[in-house]
């Protein structure tokens, strides 16, 4: 069997010496071990160093020499960022030159007269060995792109900054480019990188001389760690200049998170907030730095509180579906004709808590179904009770958010709460908000008849907050608009509210599809649209959400109402 043989590349060594008879020895100690190359003095080194750079792999440097001596090489090697890379082994007979020269970064020393042929080996190996080590670390650790720190060795660095020197006050800042993913699609990949590798650059620059170190976190996201400051807009505007000046037809927004350090915040907690007061500040127009405060952190706790009592608040049955109706106002007078399911949290320790405070978050972190799926079964059995306490079917109108859309168990389940309820699929209306709509998505359109051809209907929500086209509503399957609150609180002083009521009261009529007003508040407002010719009414001049129990009250004035009319 044949072996192939193990191929080692011989290193390159400079031999840096003025004495013809040194360089013959040196050359005679290493020659066996490795490819020697010659210089007589500093001059000729620096020419020899430049011209190969890229296979070098150390230097053996006299310090006595004339036209140019071994400090001035080290000087000149130390300034530049692509030869600072090769090791330098001085070469002295006076010992008092040694401490300069290792402060001014040579690695090593080797003492004249050069009579230990082994020992000049062993260093030298030793040294390219430490070098060649380093170099790997330093490929390893270091962005490809922005030849800042990556992830992994940035945080590990941070901890040992924090770890060794303590009594420093150290910030986390975090950089995030707004819609950069944007910025690579219209503009290409290319220059989606020159960006990136320009705020690298200025961030370097930025840390240049201090003890701070930066990484690259991942994809467009930035990391600082540096000592404290008491005003980073001045960072801030001195990046975003720098990235301005990159292109003048490209729009490019940065957002900054600045978490004040303490001594008792390691790296990974003062990142987390960084992150957190970076996010708070995504697509604002007018701030674009957060620093986060005590007052965050109460907002992240108590959101943190929200998020973890989610499964027992179910559980427990913490939650209270409340029923605000919609009154049919075509009609004199108005009758009774569904109502909308809203959710309430009822917390243990926390007391009521609004809306407003637990679902965007919710929405946020991918668990709204959770609380919808109980508003739907709660929903449905209230149906359920309320057909056999008092013999009619109230509809009643749950969220249907975009997640749950996209859920392969979603019609199961909507038929199973239809079947164990013994109701039928138009009982339980679903809302889709406007806004889920004009993501254009075609799987979302696909379900939403799929639930149509199974009778469900399907209500607009928020419809005028959104962006959407004549020509995409006319395509969109929904069978009622519920009209944005926004428009009604205005209409009893601004015509411009009442004639944007009026021209989606003519889409819907083109639509063919009844129009639900939210937020009705006065009678006035009520008037205008049953003069308008809205459909229906659903706000505070009828009734606030109310808990089941009093809800009842309405039905129960409903089913009078309609004997009083039949007899």
């Amino acid at each position: 069997m044949i072996q192939s043989k193990k191929l080692q590349r011989r290193r390159q060594v400079l031999v840096v010496e003025d004495q013809e008879l040194n360089r013959d020895i040196l050359g005679m100690i290493l020659e066996d071990d490795y490819d020697v190359l010659f210089a007589e003095n500093g001059a000729i080194a620096m020419e020899m160093i430049q011209a190969n750079v890229q296979t070098l792999s150390i230097v053996l440097l006299d310090l006595m020499m004339p036209v140019m001596d071994g400090f001035e090489v080290l000087r000149r090697v130390k300034e530049d960022e692509e030869m600072r890379r090769i090791p330098i082994i001085v070469l002295t007979a006076e010992k008092s030159a040694e401490l300069q020269a290792l402060q001014m970064g040579a690695a090593d020393f080797i003492t004249k007269p050069y009579d230990m042929h082994e020992v000049i080996l062993a260093r030298v190996a030793r040294i390219i060995e430490l070098s060649e080590g380093r170099q790997l670390i330093r490929a390893a650790e270091r962005d490809p792109l922005t030849n800042l720190y990556n992830r992994g060795f940035f945080l590990e660095y941070a901890d040992q900054i924090h770890r060794y020197h303590p009594q420093w006050r150290m910030d986390a800042i975090v950089i995030n480019i707004e819609r950069f993913h944007s910025v690579n699609e219209l503009n290409g990949r290319a220059f989606g990188n020159s960006v990136l590798r320009t705020l690298g650059s200025a961030i370097r620059d930025y840390l240049a001389g201090t003890d701070g170190i930066a990484c690259r976190m991942e994809a467009d996201l930035f990391c600082i760690y540096c000592l404290h400051c008491e005003d980073y807009h001045a960072l801030l505007n001195y990046l975003q200049r720098t990235l301005n000046d990159l292109s003048i037809r490209v729009a490019i927004r940065l957002r900054m998170g600045v978490c004040p350090g303490d001594n008792d915040g390691s790296p990974a907690v003062l990142f987390d907030r960084a992150r957190t007061a970076c996010n708070m500040v995504r697509g604002s127009y007018k701030t674009h730095l957060m620093v986060y405060d005590e007052d965050i952190r109460r907002k992240e706790l108590y959101s943190q509180q929200l998020l973890n009592d989610l499964r027992r608040a179910v559980e427990e049955k913490q939650f209270v579906v409340f029923y605000q109706p919609k009154y049919d106002i075509q009609c004199h007078p108005p009758r009774l004709n569904s109502a909308e399911a809203l959710v309430r949290w009822k917390h243990p320790e926390l007391g009521m808590i609004p809306p407003g405070d637990f679902i965007p978050l919710f929405e946020q972190n991918g668990l709204i179904h959770v609380v919808d799926e109980y508003v739907w079964e709660t929903a449905a059995h209230q149906i359920a009770v309320w057909c056999g306490k008092y013999g009619i079917t109230l509809p009643l109108s749950v969220n249907l958010s975009r997640t749950e859309v996209f859920d392969p168990e979603l019609e199961k389940t909507l038929l199973r709460l239809i079947s164990s309820n013994a109701l039928n699929a138009k009982d339980l209306k679903l809302e889709v908000t406007e806004s889920a709509y004009t993501d254009d998505s075609e799987q979302l359109v696909a379900v939403i008849q799929r639930l149509r051809d199974l009778g469900f209907e399907i209500e607009m929500d928020d419809f005028g907050s959104g962006y959407s086209s004549l020509n995409t509503i006319s395509s969109l399957p929904i069978d009622v608009l519920k009209m944005d609150m926004k428009f009604i609180q205005n209409v009893d002083e601004d015509t411009r509210s009442f004639r944007l009521i009026e021209l989606i009261l003519d889409i819907a009529g083109y639509l063919g599809v009844p129009v639900v007003a939210e937020g009705v508040e006065t009678a006035h407002q009520m008037n205008l649209l049953k003069a308008a010719g809205c459909d229906y009414v659903q706000g505070y001049y009828f009734s606030r959400p109310l808990p089941a129990e009093e809800f009842e009250k309405l039905i129960i004035k409903e089913i009078e109402a309609s004997k009083e009319r039949k007899s």
